[in-house]
């Protein structure tokens, strides 16, 4: 069966996990990157390691020029509806590693959708002029409605999805665990680890998505830390039993912070508010981390945080080794450079490329 053969409504009524068959090539990488679901541990490890080959062979004049003469003959377009500067230009940095020829939308006022056209009209319109479509959005669920339409339509073109609504944010995921495995490859792996979650996760589709994939990683357990109302949504946790992972749900981050491998702060997701101020009466005091916080983890557990950050992340930690952040962000970078190669099938190319060049 294929995405011909079926509508929206029947599509979009399976399951992810289903979802995830319709988009996958026959080399193992999806067509469409739209959800966490799409990478198991072959995949992620394979990604993995073609982002650090990238970025080895990119610190030569001989191999930038190499990247960049891949994919010269492309064009992508990053159409971002949502306010975005971190991922709108990790993936303009990836782009021109690969030498991809980039256009975008950042301002839904400077094009036909002021005029009162669709989204869906408008993506249709740029997989006309384009071969990839970055794209990231409010509205849940649009980039797998699009990739669905754009499956069935003579010009297939792919689509990443770069954050839709508040339930996925695949790319974000995969730069995560890329610095997880980056952070813990000289100390055993990335298993038997405890990851704490801090902050809004409710709202917070980064810990979504990073949650579904550290599943494909032996014995991790985690901590899910906030306040009531911004606790964690049931599905993440009846996902997390369903596959026999431990959890613990709490409001007490200090108690925790002594024990785990990795503290995954996130920001209040205000933007969301369904009443302007609503979040502002919810206490987050103690879900911040600052030089005291630092002392009671081990000298060996690393902070991360998607950014932007606000207050949870005191600027006198910045320098701490075991801060992260700046490091994932830069690994963002590769890690996108590496799946829009895999995209394009440039994987093999890479490999071969980097083991000659050694």
């Amino acid at each position: 069966m294929s995405v011909s053969d079926l509508d929206w409504n029947a599509f979009s009524a399976l399951p992810t996990e289903s979802k995830v068959t319709f988009f996958a090539r026959e080399d193992g990488f999806p067509f469409h990157t739209l959800f966490a679901q799409q990478f198991d541990r072959l995949l992620l490890d394979r990604l993995g390691g073609l982002a650090t080959q990238i970025r080895t062979v990119a610190k030569t004049k001989s191999g930038m020029l190499f990247l960049q003469g891949l994919l010269g003959h492309k064009r992508a377009m990053l159409y971002f509806s949502q306010p975005s500067s971190r991922t709108f230009l990790s993936f303009y940095s990836a782009c021109q590693i690969l030498g991809l020829k980039v256009a975008e939308v950042r301002d839904r006022s400077t094009s036909s959708e002021f005029k009162g056209e669709s989204q869906e009209d408008s993506i249709r319109t740029f997989s006309s002029y384009f071969d990839l479509i970055i794209m990231r959005t409010q509205e849940k669920g649009l980039a797998e409605k699009m990739a669905w339409t754009l499956s069935r339509s003579s010009r297939p073109v792919p689509i990443i999805n770069a954050g839709s609504g508040k339930d996925q944010h695949p790319t974000q995921a995969l730069l995560d665990v890329y610095t997880l495995q980056r952070s813990f490859e000289r100390r055993g792996g990335l298993h038997d680890r405890s990851i704490m979650y801090v902050g809004d996760l409710a709202r917070g589709r980064t810990v979504r998505s990073l949650s579904n994939l550290l599943m494909n990683y032996e014995n991790i357990e985690h901590i899910f830390v906030a306040p009531d109302k911004l606790q964690i949504g049931a599905d993440i946790l009846e996902m997390l039993s369903a596959h026999g992972i431990r959890f613990v749900v709490t409001n007490d981050m200090r108690a925790h912070l002594p024990d785990v491998d990795a503290v995954y702060m996130t920001r209040i997701q205000d933007e969301w508010d369904e009443r302007k101020g609503e979040s502002a009466g919810i206490d987050t005091s103690a879900y911040k981390i600052g030089p005291e916080e630092m002392r009671m983890m081990r000298p060996d557990a690393i902070l991360m945080h998607p950014l932007p950050r606000r207050d949870e992340i005191s600027t006198e930690v910045d320098h701490d080794p075991r801060a992260m952040y700046w490091r994932q962000m830069r690994n963002g970078m590769w890690i996108r450079a590496a799946l829009i190669a895999s995209t394009f099938g440039m994987a093999r190319c890479i490999e071969q490329y980097f083991r000659e060049s050694l």
